[in-house]
């Protein structure tokens, strides 16, 4: 069944988001049109903003409304150490979590060659540039444990071998609570390899 081409636009451009289909997208609409709608407008007006104000941070590459995030203008987080993660939503699962408190790079993705998507897609050569002129002592690669993100975390410290670095990778393994029995192979892999002494 058609709705008014505006019902219909609405829809099909709520389906733009991940995850959403066309019950959902109808759902969404609905709602927005039947009890939302100052909502609705409150939610465009803040899409419109994003999208015309939202840019990358010419330092990290992290989503910012200036030419430097919040994150790259604090000196106390220019300490010697940088992360290296796939995306923003990494990068904030990292800062929620509390604990670290050095500088990042978003990648903003990672190598995958059948996708079109070498070095020059997700910045590696301002990465490097930025490591060197920085004089970064330690560089922690939280790429994704995915085939390309281990390429992405390989291809970098590849490109970094010759120089006086720590580079470091996020240990992999076992969840906190989980039982062996229903951990996949992969991880229980990862596991092994990154297994410690056991200390008081």
């Amino acid at each position: 069944m058609a709705f008014s081409p505006l019902l219909d636009e609405l829809v099909e451009s709520l389906r733009c988001l991940p995850g959403v289909g066309q019950k959902t997208a109808q759902r969404m609409a609905f709602h927005l049109l039947e009890r939302g709608r100052s909502g609705g407008t409150r939610l465009s007006q803040a899409l419109s903003n994003a999208m015309d104000g939202v840019r990358r941070c010419d330092n990290c590459q992290n989503f910012a409304d200036s030419e430097i995030c919040g994150i790259c203008v604090k000196p106390e987080r220019r300490n010697g150490t940088l992360c290296v993660v796939e995306s923003p939503s990494d990068l904030l699962a990292i800062e929620q979590a509390g604990d670290y408190r050095g500088g990042y790079f978003v990648l903003m993705g990672h190598l995958s060659p059948i996708d079109g998507i070498g070095p020059e897609e997700i910045g590696i050569e301002r990465l490097l540039s930025r490591v060197k002129s920085e004089g970064v002592s330690e560089l922690i690669l939280a790429t994704n444990p995915t085939v390309e993100g281990e390429a992405t975390a390989h291809y970098i410290a590849d490109r970094l071998a010759d120089r006086e670095i720590l580079i470091t990778r996020l240990a992999h393994g076992i969840p906190v609570g989980g039982e062996l029995g229903y951990v996949n192979g992969f991880t229980l892999t990862h596991a092994f390899r990154g297994r410690k002494p056991l200390t008081d």
